[in-house]
């Protein structure tokens, strides 16, 4: 899609994920600069809410470079994991936070290294 003649989609302007409590979605926001179309591309997964276990998805760092912070913030707030990111790691919230606060079923912390949280 990228570098296909007529389409080419050039830039991923946006990527969220979304809980629909019984799985997780990614919708890729795609856009040809050239061309002036875009694209919105939705991909469900699994609806796994395990802590352990996150859903996961290919990371798409390879063809999109703005991916890189977009799938971060995806993995921070919902935790989905995107196979194959180069540094997939927190990029909002603390290295050591306990869950992801955008799904339905995160229960906020009452503290955070023994300090009230309101």
């Amino acid at each position: 899609m990228r570098d296909t003649e007529g389409l080419y989609f050039d830039f991923l302007s946006n990527l969220t994920a979304v809980d629909y409590q019984t799985y997780f979605a990614i919708v890729y926001h795609l856009n040809s600069l050239p061309y002036q179309h875009g694209l919105v591309l939705k991909v469900e997964l699994s609806g796994n809410r395990s802590l352990n276990e996150l859903p996961e998805i290919p990371s798409l760092t390879s063809v999109w470079r703005t991916a890189d912070w977009h799938e971060r913030e995806a993995f921070d707030l919902m935790g989905i994991y995107f196979e194959g990111h180069p540094d997939l790691r927190r990029i909002l919230l603390p290295d050591d936070w306990e869950g992801y606060p955008l799904r339905k079923d995160y229960e906020e912390a009452e503290k955070y290294h023994g300090i009230h949280i309101n």
